[in-house]
């Protein structure tokens, strides 16, 4: 009775592992989520002007994206390359020696008592030596490279004080059983953005650029905890 419970909780949690699995929503995130556009006033009854009360109207502006809520195409144009090298290499060495010294015109020698019963050492003096050393080397070399291309619309999410627009904004791929999520924030300038609202990941500042993925593709890259602590400090050999 007791295995057949067992048997059939380790049935439960399976079918739960394999449900799960099989969940395809893909998890948004709240901090790079779509800003709507701020609602405009009621229309107002015409009254026979040219220029009516409670309508937008700009008649020396173009279209690009300078409100809440516009959207503007970053694209993504990121190629970073870095490596760095360091050598060290340290050596010590350290002798002291004291000889017996000669107290009234003598050495000093005296007997000690030996291992063995009845067994002397008669050649011991206040004669000191002392020898150490110490070395280290160390050599690492680390080298990274990314590349990074692609267009992502965002939207702006506030105007600041000085005119420059924060930019957010997230894009959601469902590919071979998994989803890929492209995410952008950061500040722009006005000036920056071209006429057909495009504006380059390299002129965002403060920008954050995530691109990560789930399912069993980006899982399969992901390090066992096994394997990660015994590369970590805290393994102690």
């Amino acid at each position: 009775m007791q295995l057949y419970r067992l048997i059939m909780i380790g049935i439960v949690l399976v079918s739960g592992s394999i449900l799960s699995g099989c969940q395809t929503t893909p998890e948004r995130d709240p901090s790079f989520a779509t800003t709507r556009p701020v609602a405009f006033p009621a229309s107002q009854p015409r009254n026979g002007a040219i220029y009516q009360v409670g309508h937008d109207i700009r008649l020396y502006e173009d279209n690009r994206a300078r409100r809440v809520g516009d959207i503007i195409t970053i694209v993504l144009n990121e190629n970073t390359n870095a490596s760095k090298t360091a050598t060290t290499e340290i050596d010590k060495n350290n002798s002291n020696s004291i000889t017996n010294p000669t107290i009234l015109g003598t050495t000093p020698q005296f007997n000690a008592p030996g291992i063995l019963p009845l067994a002397t050492n008669s050649d011991n003096n206040l004669a000191f030596s002392l020898e150490s050393e110490n070395q280290f080397e160390g050599d690492a070399n680390s080298s990274q490279s990314n590349n990074l291309t692609g267009n992502i619309a965002v939207t702006i999410a506030e105007v600041l004080p000085n005119g420059n627009l924060v930019v957010r904004g997230e894009k959601v791929l469902t590919l071979n059983q998994g989803h890929e999520y492209i995410r952008v924030s950061g500040i722009v300038r006005p000036a920056d953005v071209n006429s057909n609202n495009t504006v380059l990941s390299t002129q965002i500042a403060d920008a954050v650029i995530s691109y990560n993925g789930t399912g069993p593709v980006a899982e399969s890259n992901v390090m066992p905890w096994l394997a990660k602590f015994f590369i970590s400090a805290l393994f102690p050999f």
